[in-house]
């Protein structure tokens, strides 16, 4: 990435680039776009990170609250963002069979009504099998240990996107 045609970005461009680096959360490409100038990837990645670590707990539940359930409606629908359609394609989740599905929405929704969050996995980083393992491990954590886990997902999530922007 040329950081300085980044750097040189006016608030729109850079919006328009990295407002999806975190899913549906362009409000936080708008506050790191005043830390400029970016010496390299790693450091507005960095920056990103520290925006997200400040946020307090409502904050960081809406950042969760942003992704879409693995396989779900909007995969169904075909409304999910073209990062997260790949990304859940990677996975195998737009070929599960009927009894995959069934049991990936009945985990989803024990895990966000425990949560009140979707389950947050690096799709790109998993496969279907492994995603549906983990739903069901994690869904035993405690709220604050499983906030913590979902961020730590989201942080994978967006150091991928953020190394697939060629630009």
């Amino acid at each position: 990435m040329n950081m300085k045609a980044v750097n040189s970005m006016n608030y729109e461009e850079f919006i328009d680039l990295f407002g999806n680096a975190v899913e549906k959360c362009p409000l936080i490409a708008a506050a790191i776009w005043s830390k400029r100038p970016f010496t390299t990837v790693v450091d507005l990645e960095t920056s990103i990170f520290e925006f997200i670590d400040s946020l307090p707990q409502t904050g960081k539940e809406g950042i969760l609250r942003c992704h879409p359930d693995l396989a779900g409606r909007e995969l169904q629908s075909g409304t999910l963002t073209a990062d997260s359609q790949q990304e859940q394609g990677q996975a195998g989740l737009t070929s599960l069979s009927q009894e995959e599905q069934e049991k990936l929405q009945h985990q989803n929704s024990r895990y966000k009504l425990k949560f009140g969050f979707p389950f947050v996995i690096c799709a790109r980083l998993n496969n279907k099998s492994k995603i549906l393992q983990e739903l069901t491990a994690r869904i035993q954590n405690q709220p604050q240990q499983e906030l913590h886990n979902g961020i730590e997902e989201v942080k994978k999530i967006c150091h991928l996107r953020l190394q697939n922007i060629h630009w």
